[in-house]
């Protein structure tokens, strides 16, 4: 533990001197030696701070963090500043984002350079200079940084093989998973898990979004062919197409990201259920506290249910402290095979659409990807045209769209609206507009309130009651219902309950459900007990499974008791 307001590390979670909360790691610093042309990283602490271990002379801050820029990527960043080509060739470079380190000298390239860049011209400029490019100088910068950084490589090292043999030891061999993503951070995961049990042949489950790079799927191949005694899981959502998710209710946004659930941790939680039914998981990724924000304040053990994406699992990052250099200074000291979407530039290569990527890796796609990209613009300037935006071309341009919340000038926006009256004729009774059929579905939604038993109800009247699981009591009544106020409706009465109003607020969520679904797959994850499956286009709860948790009816896990509440809700015009 280390006090920032005292400079000392301590074993207490509080500083002994000055009584203020201590933080987990020890700061590190990234360091620059101009004679070594290498960056070094030490902590604050160590003895030699800012001596060079490989020539002894003073070093000086450099950056808070840095990743190595590949030949690939150094030659088009010249020539996309209007730099010769292989100007830079024999020099060490290094970036932190947009902002380049040419032995030592911060170039910065900012946004709008990006966003202005001729990739055409570009693309031709590359495919005349690539032949000449050579790997000769970067590799030797390379060999110096590995050796300079020996000490913090075996620190990393040590460090992490006890936290995974720890983690590990509550858990069977059997239960053990692999998260594999085709990125970095996953590659060096499953590599130091791998080595720390001593176990080649642990699970892998490879989450294919249908939206990775084309390089991220061929290094899943080449990983696949190279770890042959490893299980190898493929999870992949093969009902929908993301172009028409994103004609119904939009493009993903940066807060409304239902690419996640739909095409990620949906199809894992399909995998992990098949293999696992309802055994506890222990699953390794690489989340890494210093990605973002949101991702520096989860725990480095993860099992608590509010932050789990799926609920099966509990999970462990061993890389949790790591900083991107320490990422590259495993995998080129380890000599691991890796993406090589970061050869050209990218730093992050999760879906190559992502509202979160910025405006170089829009560049590098429009580089490296110009089909793809250029469909994905012109369907973003008719989706804006769709909802109404006077400039279409500058709202995609200049990233508005990823902002977008709600669903704003979508007609599906409708079905996430709960619309009922009070019946006039029985308390504690709603009539609820439906946009279909009453019909076998929507009574298997009421499954988590107990047990559904049409033999109870009024024949006549379609009615089907369902009962309190524990005291056998009914506790709802539900029946087709048709007026002129709705084609379709349902009434719900509620009965031998306390609350009423809470009881009526939960149904609410189930009729917003059968309204507005659209298989996103996340009540899947979220269901421990595995008893939630989109089975085509139905939604279906198994009796035989559901323990009336009631988790897919809290708001407290899952706001508006359907993800569409998020995606699709409109701000009412004052």
């Amino acid at each position: 533990m280390w006090c920032i307001n005292c400079q000392t590390e301590t074993n207490n979670d509080v500083c002994p001197v000055c009584k203020q909360k201590t933080i987990e790691d020890v700061p590190t610093d990234v360091l620059w030696c101009h004679e070594c042309k290498i960056p070094v990283q030490q902590t604050v602490n160590q003895s030699d701070y800012k001596i060079c271990p490989i020539c002894h002379s003073k070093m000086k801050h450099l950056s808070t963090d840095l990743r190595p820029v590949f030949p690939e990527e150094r030659l088009l960043v010249e020539l996309l500043i209007g730099k010769k080509p292989y100007e830079w060739i024999q020099k060490s470079v290094w970036a932190s984002n947009s902002r380049y380190y040419v032995d030592g000298k911060s170039i910065p390239v900012a946004s709008k350079v990006f966003q202005a860049a001729d990739a055409d011209v570009l693309i031709k400029k590359l495919a005349e200079y690539q032949e000449g490019n050579t790997y000769q100088y970067f590799d030797m910068y390379i060999t110096k940084f590995v050796q300079a950084n020996k000490n913090r490589l075996n620190w990393l090292k040590d460090e992490a093989f006890s936290f995974i043999k720890n983690t590990a030891s509550k858990f069977e061999e059997e239960q053990i998973v692999l998260s594999f993503s085709g990125g970095k951070d996953s590659t060096v995961t499953a590599d130091i898990v791998i080595k720390a049990l001593s176990n080649p042949s642990l699970v892998h489950i490879f989450g294919d979004t249908t939206l990775e790079f084309p390089l991220t799927i061929e290094y899943a191949h080449r990983y696949r062919e190279n770890n042959s005694q490893a299980i190898f899981q493929i999870a992949k959502n093969r009902e929908q197409i993301f172009y028409d998710v994103c004609s119904d209710i939009g493009p993903p946004a940066r807060m409304m990201r239902w690419c996640c659930s739909m095409f990620k941790t949906g199809p894992i939680t399909r995998v992990l259920n098949n293999l696992y039914r309802n055994q506890q998981i222990l699953t390794f990724y690489g989340i890494r506290k210093a990605e973002s924000v949101s991702r520096s304040k989860y725990n480095r053990v993860e099992g608590n249910s509010e932050s789990v994406k799926i609920q099966k699992q509990t999970v462990a990052s061993p890389i949790f402290f790591w900083r991107d250099i320490d990422v590259w200074l495993y995998m080129l000291a380890e000599k691991i095979d890796f993406n090589d979407a970061y050869r050209l530039g990218y730093d992050r290569v999760g879906c190559w659409c992502c509202p979160n990527n910025n405006q170089r890796a829009q560049f590098l796609s429009r580089i490296y990807m110009p089909e793809q990209s250029k469909k994905w613009r012109d369907f973003l300037i008719e989706f804006a045209k769709k909802i109404g935006k006077p400039d279409p071309e500058v709202y995609v341009d200049t990233g508005k769209w990823k902002a977008r919340q709600g669903g704003n000038g979508l007609p599906a926006a409708n079905d996430v609206k709960i619309k009922f009256t009070n019946c006039t004729s029985e308390e504690h009774a709603k009539i609820y507009k439906l946009v279909r059929q009453f019909d076998d579905e929507l009574v298997n939604l009421f499954t988590p309130f107990g047990r559904v038993a049409p033999e109870l109800g009024q024949k006549l009247l379609h009615e089907v009651l369902i009962v309190d699981i524990r005291t056998n009591v009914p506790i709802l009544s539900i029946q087709p219902f048709g007026n002129s106020e709705f084609d379709y409706a349902v009434k719900v009465r509620t009965m031998n309950v306390a609350s009423h109003d809470d009881l009526q607020r939960m149904v609410s969520y189930q009729i917003k459900k059968f309204n507005a679904c659209r298989k996103c797959l996340k009540c899947e994850s979220l269901c421990k007990a595995g008893a939630i499956s989109i089975i085509g286009d139905e939604y279906y709860i198994n009796p035989d499974k559901c323990v009336h948790c009631k988790m897919c009816v809290t708001p407290k896990y899952l706001d508006g008791g359907c993800m569409m509440e998020k995606y699709l809700r409109t701000l009412s015009k004052k």
